[in-house]
Formats: C-alpha cells, structure tokens, sequence
C-alpha cells in the first residue's frame, strides 16, 4: 500500500506550525503505526517551527514522505549567512555525538537560562523522535532533513 506523503509551502506564520503539527500526526495516526505518527510529530513541529521562525525571504515548507523504507520529514527556507552557519554547525556538532539522549540532556543544561529560544528542536528530534538529521544548502535554501528507518509492520 502506498503510504501518504505531502508538502506544503507557506509564508511563515508561527500559528500554522501547530496546525500542520496535528494534520500530520492525525494522518499518520491513521495510516501508520503510533509510534511513527509522534516521531513525524516532533520532526514536523521542531523543524517547521524553525524554518518559519528564520526564514528571510516570507516563505517556508515542509515535505513528509515514507520512501524506500524510511520516513523522511525534509524543510526549506532561505535564511541569513550567520544563521545557516550556526545551523550547519550546530547539526555538525551534534552529529559527531554518538549519544543522542546524552547530547540532548548536555543541551538542556547549557541552554535552561537563555533568553532567545532554547536551541533544543534538532537535539530533540533526534533524542526523543530516534531521528537522524542532514542538511544541504540547494540554491540558497536551507534544507534540513530528520530521517528514521521504517521496519515492518508500518500499517496499524
């Protein structure tokens, strides 16, 4: 059975990413197991909340699919030069640590006292949504993807 996948693309409204948050967990609660429907959840929510909230040029999307054995929640935005370079190094950095769940708790430490958002979205995704996270740079968009290996069964 083909398993759903969407795309949605939007002038930034941090109102729309709780939407789009439901939409796809409800959509995914429907056709997927339980378990993957809270990992597209989180991915959804943290990554969109982040492309809309830096995007420079007034738009935002986000595509969720299931393909080759793997959900894949990709978005994109154009962003500033110094903010799509602590992006890239913030995933760098994070990639390099083996533990997730000792990464994220390390985060939630260095970060309890800032002011201007915690920076916690990528470092949670891959803790508690068991995501891999990437990212690319395609004609001055910044793409970031949160990846999760599918096993058997995905349907409920």
């Amino acid at each position: 059975m083909h398993q759903p996948s969407f795309q949605v693309s939007f002038r930034p409204n941090t109102k729309l990413v709780s939407t789009v948050r439901r939409f796809t967990e409800e959509l995914y609660d429907l056709t997927m197991h339980h378990d993957i429907s809270g990992k597209v959840a989180i991915a959804t929510h943290e990554l969109l909340e982040n492309a809309v909230t830096y995007a420079s040029d007034g738009l935002a999307g986000v595509r969720i699919e299931v393909t080759d054995g793997k959900l894949v929640v990709r978005t994109w935005n154009r962003t500033s030069p110094s903010h799509l370079a602590a992006v890239m190094a913030k995933i760098d950095e994070m990639n390099q640590v083996a533990d997730a769940d000792a990464y994220y708790q390390l985060m939630l430490n260095k970060t309890a006292y800032r002011t201007d958002g915690s920076g916690l979205g990528l470092a949670r995704i891959r803790a508690e949504a068991e995501m891999s996270i990437t990212y690319e740079v395609v004609n001055e968009h910044l793409h970031i993807k949160a990846i999760a290996p599918l096993t058997p069964p995905v349907m409920q």
